[in-house]
């Protein structure tokens, strides 16, 4: 018999994250993670950190300093987190609170149902097209809320401004958020449209395109009213979110420019490259603008690749859900990491 007290316990069932291996003998290229280090400006801001005994400031305003400046809105329209998965979380119990329900897309990032469930949010998801598309018309309905990244993941598809401003037009009485974490690598942006709707959250991360996911950086562009309600709830919930050592390496990245724009150029080119090279081996996958294909096999089951290629400390993502669990989602890495891949699959496919 369950104990009264067990009754009490939230029961959820929590996101799984991709595997960090042990072993340091690896090709990882299943977190989408940058294979290129930090710009050189951060390490040098790093001796240059001090004063760790006091708390860092609450606002961040170096780093929220540094972000509108180099996107060239007002501070008071950037909102930064702890990785983009704090400002989503917050975003979700700041925005979403109607008794409708939100709207998702069924195959989209696997973190979005599990904070509905945890903070008791009504959703619906939509399913994507046979070509795995967002169907903007699915978002057209009375609902609490629409979230959905761009580019989708794990798909890599990229909806164009057009789609996006839709359906802006068709969910005016409700927040709006766009997920951009992979945008740097091929997308347009929806920050333009963030004067004509106030509604309009957009959030992006340092982790991807800025090679900062250990420092845990991400942040929300809005309108003013929107950014005020999420430092409200943040400053109802921790003060102090954001340590000191990723305000200024942060803002550090953001300060080079030029190397910022070297490495994501460096990963596009090898996706472009890679793609070809994978069409060959008997691969098919949608368009991708992320750092990642979503790739599914001619003949062999993804699963079978995907154990296979753990075997030999080549970790790439799987997903047994249901419409994908004969894909892989493929971290784009370096030239060389990517060869050493390519040569697994052409033993392994007898290629």
């Amino acid at each position: 018999m369950m104990k009264a007290w067990k009754k009490n316990i939230r029961q959820v069932i929590p996101y799984v994250p991709g595997e960090q291996p042990k072993e340091t003998d690896v090709i990882k290229l299943n977190t989408n993670e940058n294979p290129y280090p930090p710009s050189p400006k951060v390490k040098e801001m790093c001796s240059r950190i001090e004063n760790l005994r006091l708390y860092p400031d609450p606002a961040a305003s170096r780093l929220v300093d540094a972000i509108a400046g180099y996107k060239g809105i007002d501070r008071s329209q950037v909102f930064v987190g702890v990785g983009s998965d704090d400002v989503l979380a917050l975003s979700f119990l700041t925005f979403f609170n109607s008794d409708k329900p939100i709207l998702f897309p069924d195959i989209t990032y696997s973190f979005y149902d599990v904070w509905a469930d945890l903070f008791r949010i009504p959703y619906e998801t939509r399913a994507l097209d046979d070509a795995f598309q967002i169907r903007r018309e699915d978002y057209y309905g009375e609902n609490g809320g629409v979230i959905f990244p761009n580019p989708n993941a794990p798909t890599g598809i990229l909806m164009p401004l057009d789609g996006i401003r839709d359906i802006l037009e068709h969910n005016q009485d409700v927040v709006v958020i766009v997920d951009e974490a992979y945008i740097d690598f091929g997308g347009e942006t929806a920050q333009s449209l963030l004067d004509t709707y106030e509604n309009l959250l957009i959030v992006q991360t340092f982790s991807k395109s800025r090679s900062l996911a250990g420092l845990r950086i991400g942040y929300a562009m809005g309108s003013p009213e929107l950014i005020r309600a999420l430092h409200d709830v943040k400053y109802s919930f921790n003060s102090y979110t954001m340590n000191q050592p990723s305000i200024l390496l942060g803002a550090a990245s953001v300060e080079d420019d030029a190397y910022f724009r070297e490495t994501t150029a460096k990963i596009i080119a090898t996706r472009e490259w890679f793609t070809k090279e994978m069409r060959d081996l008997g691969f098919t996958f949608p368009d991708s603008k992320a750092n990642f294909l979503f790739a599914s096999h001619e003949s062999v089951p993804a699963k079978e690749i995907f154990e296979a290629a753990r075997k030999q400390n080549i970790y790439v993502r799987y997903f047994n859900k249901d419409r994908i669990d004969n894909y892989l989602r493929i971290t784009i890495g370096t030239d060389e990491e990517m060869r050493k891949f390519l040569e697994f699959l052409r033993e392994y496919l007898h290629k």
